[in-house]
This record gives structure tokens, sequence and C-alpha cells, in this order.
């Protein structure tokens, strides 16, 4: 039979109960269509009933819930601030929830979906603010050489914005929700909120399976212990070729080899780690050879001086180690990498960013459309359902125009008069209303992991700069003020994909959507206390960057921020035309020439903007994926069990533990009693002496492997979801 045909069948819900049978019969050359209409009414039925009488909002789910989203937001700002990446937190508090919760605090299944509902706001909010608010800092300078958004990057403004931004992330999803979440209950698949009904639904059954977890957990914390407090393990092992070497002047191989990156790594998985480090390989094996090659040392540090990262050609310090009297520098890789790949990068990521928003024009319009419409018809059906009530409507109309006016009137917002703010703050409403609708329905489709909040948050950043710039408003003062545009959306859209995933899990297990509602408004204000807090104690510098001029850690190698500082960069480009747009324009160039070769040009252009020492060691996480999955090539598997696989969960714990970890010590190192008292117990000097620099780092490459051996042999343990979920 050469023409053979298949039947597939898909139930498309419509306004009236009808559902279309749509029969496909795929011949040899030709594709036929037949739509039949037949009148079945299918309701869904959620795993607790509406009729059901079940605890759900008390206090202790809301308090528990609190404390996870303070713990993940934290973790996320670390991981943030320093690789650019984040990962989901739902699911990772949902294992949580259904293990501590249920065995300590005897909470429901709709208990432990508030758990997650209210935890969740931290990991969104963290990624919003991270990504976008430390620009106030690499905005342009004064005379003096301070940012004129410098002033603002202070608790009280980071705490406002990252409040208003949750909360109007939030408030815009209360109409979408009967549209996106229950009406296309069929062709939205929401991924990482279907995974998590099915870890609560999971948790009821029973299981053990969040043990991995715990043990990913206390291996980092240890990992992290002997790393970052005793130096057991290096931090950063570190090979250089010097600047007068034939074959690859200046180049540079390095990796921070923390649990946090290789967790990273094995998330993501060997395609999208591949390609960030392949994006490290062409900077700091590619770029920076040849520049270093072509450019004079002196050159580079007027660049710098251009920048505002030496202070004087003159005078010797910076990060990078400047010389005037030899015009040399330490470190010729990084004071290549600051003056001029950065800038490459901050051009790839921005096209890429640019692209990946093109592409999804189709879906944007047709959802916004769809969700419109949806919205109308929404109008006159009387919900009485308890899985059916929402908040008010008028919650949206009153909070969008309290939003405005807070805008407009509060000190700690960057302004240059109350109509200026006003301006601002309907941007911020009009803008939000737009990238709400969709970042929901593409995190819908394709999950929160592949959301382009950067392609949004660089569109909205261009949008409102266009109309500053129509109206007269450029330079240095209006500067922030874009920002805080910028700002607002980029936490508003993070957060509302967040909230469509928590929204979906709970109308699979039968939640009350206005509970939910509330816990997401709670956990936003709640988790952006502590937010804002790390935030200001991870930019607290060591008094080594004190003695080299350094008043911020935020923007070093320390903490690189990539896309904060991309943000700022656009934004000086338009407002103050002062942009290098020479450097900027070649990673443009980069960034197309990857996406017309069929290769995620975002994702590449992050790896060439980032130091290679932080996508490096996640391509070592990615490859031992990627080596479980060929192994494990036979399996089928579903995405639930995918997630609740024992490596995916011991690789949650690593990130987790590494990242908390980290902050853990930030914090500690800013007491400066503390910070002597652990210099007592640093051993690397005697390492050094006795295995010499090179062996000492070596050992550290060691231990890391030897991380890794464990992940492996644990991910090849048989998964204990698959049982459970079925």
């Amino acid at each position: 039979m050469s023409n053979k045909v298949s039947i597939k069948t898909a139930y498309h819900a419509k306004k009236n109960g009808l559902f279309t049978f749509r029969l496909v019969s795929w011949a040899k050359k030709d594709i036929f269509k037949a739509y039949f209409f037949i009148m079945i009414k299918e309701d869904f039925k959620p795993f607790i009933p509406a009729e059901s009488n079940v605890a759900e909002f008390t206090i202790k789910s809301i308090l528990l819930g609190c404390i996870a989203g303070i713990i993940f937001g934290a973790a996320t700002v670390y991981l943030a601030l320093k690789a650019g990446l984040t990962v989901s937190a739902s699911i990772p508090i949902a294992v949580l929830a259904i293990t501590l919760g249920k065995k300590f605090f005897k909470t429901t299944i709709l208990e432990n979906n508030i758990i997650q509902t209210t935890g969740s706001a931290g990991e969104s909010i963290a990624a919003g603010v991270v990504f976008t608010l430390p620009g106030f800092l690499f905005l342009s300078t004064d005379i003096g050489g301070q940012s004129s958004g410098e002033a603002f990057f202070n608790y009280m403004t980071i705490l406002i914005l990252a409040i208003l931004g949750g909360v109007l992330g939030t408030m815009m999803m209360i109409p979408l929700r009967r549209s996106l979440i229950v009406k296309e209950h069929d062709t939205l698949p929401y991924p990482e909120g279907t995974a998590c009904a099915s870890v609560l639904k999971a948790g009821e059954r029973g299981g053990s399976f969040a043990r991995t977890a715990f043990w990913g957990l206390g291996f980092a914390m240890i990992y992290a212990l002997m790393q970052k407090v005793f130096h057991v393990i290096s931090e950063a092992p570190t090979w250089v070729t010097t600047k007068a070497n034939k074959f690859l002047p200046s180049a540079q191989v390095s990796g921070e080899i923390t649990p946090e990156y290789m967790g990273v790594g094995y998330i993501i998985g060997p395609k999208i780690a591949g390609v960030l480090v392949a994006g490290g390989v062409l900077a700091w094996l590619g770029l920076i050879p040849l520049l270093a090659t072509l450019i004079d040392p002196s050159l580079a540090a007027h660049q710098l001086v251009k920048l505002g990262l030496l202070a004087d050609i003159t005078k010797a310090g910076g990060s990078v180690g400047w010389d005037p009297i030899t015009k040399t520098f330490s470190d010729y890789p990084l004071a290549i990498y600051q003056a001029y790949v950065k800038q490459i990068g901050a051009g790839a990521v921005a096209a890429g960013g640019f692209i990946t928003l093109l592409k999804t024009i189709p879906t944007i319009i047709s959802s916004f459309k769809d969700s419109l419409g949806s919205i109308k018809e929404g109008k006159t059906v009387a919900d009485t359902k308890r899985t059916d009530r929402d908040l008010s409507l008028k919650v949206v109309g009153v909070g969008s125009l309290a939003l405005i006016i807070l805008v407009a009137v509060l000190p700690q917002i960057p302004s240059n008069g109350i109509l200026s703010n006003l301006l601002i703050g309907v941007l911020v409403v009009m803008f939000g209303a737009f990238f709400v609708t969709v970042s929901s329905r593409i995190v819908g489709l394709i999950g929160s992991s592949n959301n382009p909040i950067s392609g949004m948050t660089i569109a909205t950043i261009m949008g409102t700069c266009l109309v500053f710039i129509a109206v007269g408003w450029t330079g240095k003062v209006y500067e922030p003020m874009a920002l805080v545009v910028g700002g607002m959306i980029c936490i508003a859209a993070a957060n509302a994909g967040a909230t469509s995933q928590d929204l979906k899990t709970g109308y699979i297990i039968g939640a009350t959507p206005r509970y939910q509602q509330i816990a997401l408004f709670i956990g936003v204000i709640v988790s952006s206390i502590v937010i804002g807090l790390t935030v200001r104690i991870l930019d607290t510098p060591t008094p080594e960057m004190l003695a080299q001029g350094i008043k911020h850690a935020i923007g070093t190698e320390l903490y690189s921020a990539p896309q904060a500082t991309l943000m700022a960069t656009l934004i000086k480009g338009m407002l103050s035309f002062n942009l290098d747009w020479q450097y900027v324009l070649v990673g443009v160039f980069i960034a197309i020439t990857i996406e017309l070769c069929g290769i995620n040009a975002l994702s590449f252009a992050v790896g060439a903007y980032l130091p290679l020492s932080t996508t490096l060691p996640i391509f070592v996480g990615g490859a031992i994926k990627g080596i479980v999955d060929w192994k494990e090539r036979k399996k089928v598997k579903t995405p639930e069990e995918e997630e609740l696989g024992p490596g995916n969960l011991f690789a949650t714990g690593l990130v987790a533990g590494g990242a908390l970890a980290g902050v853990v010590v930030a914090i500690l190192m800013v007491i400066p009693s503390v910070r002597s008292n652990l210099s007592k117990v640093d051993v690397q000097p005697l390492f050094t002496r006795w295995f010499g620099a090179g062996g000492y780092e070596l050992l550290g490459v060691l231990i890391f492997l030897f991380m890794g051996f464990v992940l492996y042999n644990i991910s090849k343990k048989k998964n204990e979801a698959e049982d459970i979920i079925k």
C-alpha cells in the first residue's frame, strides 16, 4: 500500500459547546482535511471537584510559600547576576511542598498548590529585577564618573519597582485566566504548569522521590562550603597564553567550577548549553586573540577610560591591572574583553532578542486578538463554581489607575516633573497589558524557560526611547526614566509567565483562582523585600575592589549582569548618542549570521557576552545530560517523568544549594569581623605550597569532575516518578 492513511482526532472547544472532529488524511502528495461538527459537550474534571470543601488558603500555606519565595528569590538573584540565567522554581517548590508540607504540616493538595503559587513569584520577580534594574549603574556618566542612574540604585527604588512590576504582571492576568487557561485548555499546554500539577497529584499518591533533590542540595552546600569558605577547591581554574604567543596570543580558558553551574547545564540540556559555550569560544579563543594582535595596549586603555572602567590612563590600577609606565595590563584578555568584546556581545544579544521577538510576531498578533475577544465574551458569563471565582475586574481597573498615580508621585522613582512621570505610568500600563498577554500565551506554548523576555524588554525600551525622542526628551536625565519603563515591563512579563503556569496548575487540580491570585500578590510583595536586599548585599564591593576604585561588585567579572548592561547600552545609544556603533554592529551581524545558520542567536549571543568561565562549566552539565539521554535514547518519557527524573531532581538540588551558599557567604563577607575570621580557615596558601598553583587548580577540576560523575550515576537510577505518575 503506497498511500497509507492515518487518522488523528482533535477536539477544539467553541463558545456554543461544539467540538470539531478533524480527520486528517496524509497521502503521498496531497493532504486532505475534512471537518465534521458534532454536538458534544465535555466539561473538564479537575482533580479536586468544585463541590469539594478542602483546606486551601490557610496561614500555614501562605507562610510556607513566602519562605520558599524568599529562598528561591535570593538564589535566583545570585544565579542571574553571575550567569544571566534562571531556572524555574515552581516544580522544586512543589516537590518541597509535598515532602515537607505534607509530612510535617499535614497540608492538603490545594494548600501545597498555594505554597508553590506563592513561592514561584520570588523566582520570576528576581529574574525581572536582575535583568534590568542594575542597568542604573551603567547609564551615561557625569564629569565625576558617576552614572546618571546610580542614585536610583538603592533599596527603596528596587523594592518599589519590583512590587509594582510584579503586581502589574499578576493583575493583568486576572481577565486573561478564563480565555487562556480555561477556554484553551486543550490547545495551550503550559508545560511547567502541567508538570507541576503532576507533581502535586503524585504527592497525593505517595512517593519519596524528593529525597534525591535533598541529596543534591546537601552535596552542593558541602561543596560550596569547601570552595567558598575553606578554599579547598579552586574557584576558577584558568589557563592563559601570553600576549607574545605566536599562535594564540592572550587566549584564556577558565571555569567557575560551582555546583549551580553544573546543575543549570544539566537542566537546560546539551543543545542550549552547547550553543552558549560556542559563543564563549568565539569570544575568548577567537575575537580576543585577534584583537590582542591588532590593538596596542594604550588604545585599549583609552577605550576603557572612555567606558568609565579605568579612571585615568596616567594612573595605575583598575580591574585589569593597567601599568602606565610599562603600558601593559596584568590581565590583557580581560582588558580586551571589557574594552571591545563586551560591546560586540551586547550588540549580538540585542539583535538576538529582537530576532526572537520578530519570530513571535504572528503569535503575538493572533494571541492578543484572541485574548481580547475572549475577555469580551467572558463578561457575560456568570461564574458561580468555586473553581471559576476570579478577583473582580475592578481590581484591574482600580489597580492600573493606582499604579499610574504611584509612579507619578513616589519620590524614589526617577522624575523630571509629575507630568513626565504620568507619561511613564501610562506607558507602563500600555506596554504591560500588551506584553503580559504575549508572555502568557507564549509560555503556554513553549514554556517559561523559552519566554523571550529580553526581546520584549528591548522592544519596550526602544519604543519608550522613541516616544521620549518624539517629545524632545533626550540626554542623561531621561535615561533612568526609560529604564524604569523597561524594568517594570520585564518584571511584569516574567511574573505573568509564572502566574500563567500557576493558574494552569490550579485549573488542573481544582484550585480556587481567587485564592491563587491573592497568594501571588502576597508572594510578590514578600519576595520583593528580600530580592532588593539580596541585590544590594551582592553589590557590596570587596576590599580589593575598593582598593582599585571599584564601588559596585555588580558589573565586574564577579557579577557581570549581562542583560542589565545591555539595557543600559541601548538606552544610552538612543538617548545620548554616545554608543560605539561599530562594535555593536559587529555583534548584530554575528547574531544575524548565527540565526541564518539555523541556530538560536540569542543563546549564542549571551554566551559571547558572558565570560567563558561561566558558560564552560554549564556546558559540562549539559554534556552529562546529553550522555544520559544518549544512553536512554530508546526509552520514551513524558514531560512529567522527565521533570521528576532523578537527574533533574539532583541537578535542581545542586542549583538551589550552590546558589544559596553563594548568597550566605556573600552576606557573611559584608561583616568585617566575620570576613577576617573566615580568612583564618583559608587553606589555599597551604595547598598552593604543597601542590603548586597549577596543581591546586587541577585538584579543583578533579573534584568538579567527581561531582559530574555523581550526577551521572544518579541520573541512571530508576525513575521512581514513572511509577508514581502512572
